[in-house]
C-alpha cells in the first residue's frame, strides 16, 4: 500500500513561540544585571582617581557624606557619635565586611578623617574611599 505523495503538504517547525521564550530570559538577563551594578547610597560627587578599582567582596555598607555636611549610613541619616553604632546594626554576623566611605569633593577633609577615625574602632572590617576613574580631557581640534 503506498500513500499518497502530496508536494503541498510539508512539515514545519514553528519556531515563534521559542523566539517569545528567548525574549524573555533576554529580558531578564538585562533587567537582573541592572540591579547588580546600581549604586548604593546617596548620589555625591565624587573626587577622580587614577587608581581606583570595582569592589568585589560580597557584604558592603556605604557611609555617604553630603556636601552640606549630612551623613548618611545606606540611605539613613545619622549622626557622627551614632555612626559605629548604625554600621554594627547592619553587620551580618561576624563576616568580614568593607565599609565603603562616598564623600562628596566638597566635604573638608578633617569631617572625612573624623568620620573613619569612628569606623577604624571597629573589628574585622575593611575600609574604602569611594572614587570615580578621571573623565578624559575633550580633545581639541587642529587649527586650521
Amino acid at each position: 500500500m503506498q500513500l499518497p505523495e502530496d508536494p503541498d503538504s510539508r512539515s514545519q517547525i514553528n519556531i515563534v513561540p521559542m523566539i517569545d521564550v528567548i525574549f524573555v530570559v533576554l529580558a531578564f538577563f538585562i533587567l537582573s544585571s541592572l540591579f547588580l551594578t546600581r549604586n548604593t547610597g546617596l548620589p555625591v560627587n565624587l573626587p577622580e582617581a587614577t587608581s581606583s578599582e570595582e569592589t568585589t567582596q560580597q557584604h558592603t555598607i556605604t557611609v555617604t557624606l553630603l556636601a552640606n555636611g549630612d551623613l548618611f549610613v545606606g540611605t539613613q541619616p545619622i549622626a557622627l557619635d551614632r555612626l559605629t553604632e548604625a554600621v554594627q546594626l547592619r553587620r551580618i554576623g561576624d563576616r568580614p565586611f568593607l565599609v565603603i566611605v562616598q564623600a562628596d569633593e566638597q566635604v573638608p577633609h578633617g569631617r572625612v578623617v573624623a568620620v573613619m577615625d569612628r569606623l577604624r574602632t571597629l573589628q574585622n572590617i575593611s575600609l574604602g574611599l569611594a572614587t570615580e576613574p578621571p573623565q578624559p580631557l575633550p580633545s581639541s581640534a587642529p587649527a586650521q
